[in-house]
């Protein structure tokens, strides 16, 4: 008698149903993964719009004798004449004629005296994220 050596179509249909559940499985776990990168990114990209308005706003309060003229809601003067402004029709943060900051949702400032030291309060909301309260202590 002969020996049958080869692949019978048993085997080969168990081959290829194997196949397809493990292909199936990746295809699976890797959109799950590209999805969460995804939500990932954007969230970098709206923390980075806290950070780029925290490094702009905290280099100008610490100039030496740096004061605030006027203090209103939605913006800020100091006395070298740089002003931070928010602007809710185009969702941005200025400083002077420059956006600094985009996909602002709300931006209020006020101006305090804490500690015998004078303190500007800056709470920003950037959209889909939460508000944080920053405290800026002006250098005398």
């Amino acid at each position: 008698m002969k020996s049958q050596k080869g692949i019978t179509l048993i085997s080969l249909t168990i081959y290829i149903i194997g196949m397809t559940i493990a292909v199936s499985v990746i295809t699976v776990l890797s959109s799950y993964f590209y999805t969460n990168v995804d939500d990932n990114t954007q969230n970098i990209e709206l923390y980075a719009e806290y950070t780029k308005f925290d490094s702009f706003f905290s280099q100008e309060v610490n100039h030496s004798n740096i004061k605030v003229i006027e203090c209103k809601n939605n913006y800020v003067i100091f006395d070298n004449g740089v002003q931070y402004m928010f602007v809710p029709e185009n969702n941005a943060i200025y400083k002077d004629e420059v956006k600094i900051c985009k996909e602002v949702e709300s931006c209020n400032f006020s101006y305090t005296i804490k500690n015998a030291k004078y303190v500007v309060i800056a709470e920003i909301k950037i959209n889909g994220l939460e508000q944080r309260t920053i405290e800026y202590t002006l250098e005398n």
